[in-house]
């Protein structure tokens, strides 16, 4: 490895441990039930990605919307159902999903148990635009 690609050196971002308790959960505006903390982004040293952890309770809705940036997401727990381009897919723990930017997409979840994942973007713009229900 050289020196350019050392990430501890002076002119690279230094490595980060975050714990969950530093990552507290906040409501997301533009969803009913859903709530999100961010695990790393650039105010952690992060150059090029947001990882972010979204929580949805039982009942809850997130509009269909496009972001501005792709999404990569990898559910961490329970089941719920994702609206892709016009396409319903049932997802669990275990599975992956990659969200084109622009792609209509939205999220429900009709259990009685929590679902989790986590979905890491692109620095930039992600601006969230809602379009009409489902």
């Amino acid at each position: 490895m050289s020196d350019t690609d050392d990430p501890t050196t002076a002119t690279g971002p230094a490595p980060v441990v975050k714990r969950g308790e530093e990552t507290p959960m906040t409501a997301v505006d533009a969803g009913e039930g859903m709530s999100k903390a961010v695990l790393l982004d650039e105010s952690d040293g992060a150059p090029h990605f947001a990882m972010r952890r979204f929580e949805l309770a039982p009942g809850a809705h997130v509009p269909n919307h496009t972001n501005e940036v792709e999404h990569e997401q990898y559910v961490l727990s329970g089941e719920y159902t994702v609206g892709l381009d016009g396409e319903e897919h049932r997802v669990a723990a275990g599975d992956a999903l990659l969200i084109p930017a622009g792609v209509p997409h939205w999220y429900r979840n009709d259990g009685d148990e929590p679902g989790a994942f986590v979905c890491v973007v692109p620095h930039g713009d992600d601006t969230i635009r809602v379009l009409d229900e489902e």
